[in-house]
């Protein structure tokens, strides 16, 4: 019972704090939410999903929240130490949503020395659509090997993502989809949609970041964003993107339309996304919103 309180820590009322594969032994087969931390609402939004789910279905299915900022997905070892961590305001975030249980482990736990942890085959939308794949080299190399790896220790049987990361959810729905073909163990994908501040700006950890100089700017995101809506062509959808965004001063990326799920050429029969990357300051935004050809 004593160990069991010292896990639990005294923040918390009934959530539990794992750090150990040992510790996941009870939750195996629950609902899981992976992060890297500085949760906020719209990390929330997925616990909350979560928690709804399995009221839905049933009352014994925990869910799981993972803090772990990975390594191997940075590109530049400055940002990896740049990137927020604020576990005890995590720690309220998950408890008020409905989390059950942290899993906040070390890097050894995740990668052992002694244990080569493999990053899966990557599906083609990590590699083929010449967008975060191309601006980001090794980024999803490095988020397929940690997600499969807390997909092994967890266990889950779904697990929640967010839209607004919308080619990683594809990469994840894809190699998710991969495993279950070749009759392995893999958990069922939900996705969820973005939570926006009142402006629209999408939520992000890397939001913090964003000089307040600079904050008015940020909402030519999602201004571009719908202005693609009225646009009756890919083409022009695009070109009004490209004009917003300029005409905030934001550095482009990328703004294009794709098709939803292989985010190659978007095709008239099927659902395609307004997808955009920008750099405002110091800080790289990403949003996409659904466009019907």
């Amino acid at each position: 019972a004593a160990a069991r309180r010292a896990r639990r820590g005294p923040i918390f009322r009934t959530m539990r704090l794992l750090h150990t594969e040992h510790d996941l032994t009870p939750f195996h087969a629950g609902r899981f939410i992976p992060t890297m931390g500085a949760l906020h609402d719209g990390h929330a939004s997925l616990i909350r999903a979560a928690v709804a789910d399995r009221d839905a279905r049933t009352s014994h299915s925990p869910v799981i929240v993972s803090i772990f900022v990975n390594p191997t997905q940075f590109n530049d070892p400055a940002d990896l130490q740049r990137y927020p961590r604020t576990p005890e305001a995590d720690a309220k975030i998950c408890e008020a949503a409905g989390a059950d249980a942290i899993f906040a482990p070390d890097v050894a736990t995740i990668y052992p020395p002694a244990l080569a942890i493999p990053a899966p085959p990557l599906p083609l939308v990590a590699t083929a659509p010449n967008l975060e794949d191309a601006l980001r080299p090794g980024h999803f190399a490095g988020v397929c090997q940690v997600v499969q790896r807390l997909f092994d220790l967890v266990r889950p049987a779904r697990a929640y993502f967010g839209e607004k990361d919308w080619q990683q959810l594809q990469v994840i729905s894809a190699m998710a989809a991969a495993a279950q073909s070749q009759r392995q163990p893999a958990p069922l994908i939900i996705p969820v949609p973005t939570i926006r501040e009142p402006d629209g700006l999408a939520m992000s950890s890397r939001n913090r970041f964003i000089p307040p100089a600079d904050r008015a700017r940020s909402t030519a995101i999602w201004r571009a964003l719908n202005a693609a809506q009225s646009r009756p062509t890919v083409n022009a959808a695009e070109a009004a993107m490209t004009e917003t965004l300029s005409g905030a001063g934001l550095e482009i990326q990328y703004a294009v339309i794709r098709d939803a799920q292989t985010l190659g050429p978007a095709h008239p029969d099927r659902p395609a996304r307004s997808l955009i990357a920008v750099k405002l300051g110091p800080v790289r935004l990403i949003d996409n919103a659904p466009w019907r050809v």
